[in-house]
């Protein structure tokens, strides 16, 4: 590209961009001061300055760039926080149970959603944002879903209602953890095996010691692993649900879906310098929250409100459901 049309390029996206980088870092500061959940405070800001995504603002163009390309990118650096080594430590008892436990989640999320009245779509996105890893898998989700003039709405509530509900797990699950007796290890593996976001498994974690906080992250991590070949089968579903036409046009993987396999393989090798994944990692972060902040801008409250209770309650549903594989799968092992 030119000069000439970097300059354009910047002209057109750069305020939406700058814009939503600019909320990211205000929910950033508010979520380290206040242990707020990062995501619904970029959300909640963005959608106080929706006025910015107006269709005659300069800002909108950039709005839709970072909430669609930006997005992807973010999602494609998740790879770097994860590497085989980790996963293989655990062995293979806690990768079937994630395995069996995300795809049960998911598969009847989508049953409940139809019994909601809801669509398949929706129920795949809440059930996948619940068994993977919240925010982030709903946002990586709905890059890979069909669009529809409500996917939006339905991926902004997906966010919220994940975000609040993984902030109660942050402070409930420990207590369940200890009521169940469960020894450190045990305890790790209930906590990154239900937990919803990556943060809120971490600070539960930990809370219980460091042994179960190790534990609780490199389990989440195998759910966050998870993400491929669930995207992988929404983007199946994709294609069955388009005209042939449409149909072969639409990438069996996603191009950011493939990044995030690479990335994570190049990182399995060892081959990069300790601090690569982590700034790689700190990235992929600030790219999702400027993302959400981007939904945010472009989402209105009234949207949300007519929504109503009963996709609450299929949330709550299916963070009970993983709950409950989980616990019996603990019992089943030991």
């Amino acid at each position: 590209m030119t000069l000439s049309g970097l300059g354009e390029a910047y002209r057109l996206y750069g305020p939406g961009v700058i814009a939503s980088a600019i909320v990211a870092a205000a929910a950033t500061f508010l979520s380290e001061h206040y242990q707020a959940p990062v995501m619904l405070m970029a959300l909640l800001l963005g959608m106080a300055v929706g006025f910015l995504a107006d269709a005659d603002s300069r800002t909108k163009a950039g709005i839709e760039f970072t909430a669609r390309h930006i997005l992807r990118f973010g999602v494609a650096l998740l790879g770097l926080r994860i590497t085989l080594e980790q996963i293989l430590a655990l062995g293979w008892s806690p990768l079937l149970m994630v395995v069996g436990s995300v795809v049960l989640t998911i598969l009847l999320s989508v049953l409940l959603a139809r019994l909601f009245g809801f669509t398949w779509m929706f129920g795949m996105l809440t059930g996948g944002a619940t068994a993977i890893c919240g925010a982030s898998a709903a946002l990586a989700l709905s890059a890979a879903l069909p669009a529809n003039e409500r996917k939006e709405q339905a991926t902004l509530f997906t966010v919220i209602g994940v975000s609040a509900l993984s902030t109660l797990a942050m402070i409930l699950y420990p207590t369940i953890a200890r009521s169940l007796g469960l020894d450190p290890a045990a305890a790790g593996i209930f906590l990154g095996g239900t937990i919803h976001d990556v943060a809120q498994v971490v600070g539960a974690g930990y809370s219980m010691g460091p042994e179960t906080g190790d534990t609780a992250t490199v389990v989440k991590l195998m759910r966050v692993a998870m993400l491929v070949p669930v995207i992988f089968c929404a983007a199946l579903l994709t294609r069955a649900s388009r005209t042939a036409g449409d149909a072969q046009k639409t990438p069996l993987l996603p191009g950011f879906a493939v990044a995030f396999v690479l990335l994570a393989a190049v990182n399995s090798s060892g081959w990069l310098p300790p601090a690569l994944p982590e700034l790689g990692s700190d990235l992929s972060k600030v790219c999702l929250v400027s993302a959400i902040a981007a939904l945010g801008m472009k989402t209105r409250l009234q949207e949300l409100v007519r929504v109503g209770l009963r996709p609450i309650l299929l949330m709550v549903l299916e963070s009970a459901l993983l709950v409950g594989l989980v616990i019996g799968f603990l019992r089943f092992s030991s």
